[in-house]
């Protein structure tokens, strides 16, 4: 009889013991599987701040360009005659519509 007693708490034992395993396997499982979507999510969002660096990077190259091209000749030369409408002394300037006869 003491012996079945020790067997059957051997057998309870083993069983606690495998459930606890279970419970532990299944909760790392969960972790694991809830992280993977936290890093799949972060990648998005790096990606995304990527693009949206590179983007911002082109713009910025492109101000610089035209900030040194605002400080050129003829942008000045351009922007006196498209909107003050100022010509050089000597020019003479035609007016009239394309296409007029």
């Amino acid at each position: 009889m003491v012996r079945k007693k020790k067997i059957r708490k051997r057998r309870i034992g083993l069983w606690i013991t495998s459930f606890v395993v279970l419970i532990l396997c299944c909760f790392a499982t969960y972790k694991r599987i809830n992280l993977e979507n936290e890093r799949k999510t972060y990648e998005d969002q790096i990606a995304a701040l990527e693009k949206q660096k590179a983007d911002l990077e082109k713009e910025s190259e492109e101000i610089k360009e035209y900030g040194a091209y605002v400080q050129t000749k003829k942008y000045v030369e351009e922007v006196a005659r498209d909107k003050l409408g100022l010509v050089y002394e000597d020019e003479i300037i035609f007016e009239g519509g394309e296409g007029e006869e």
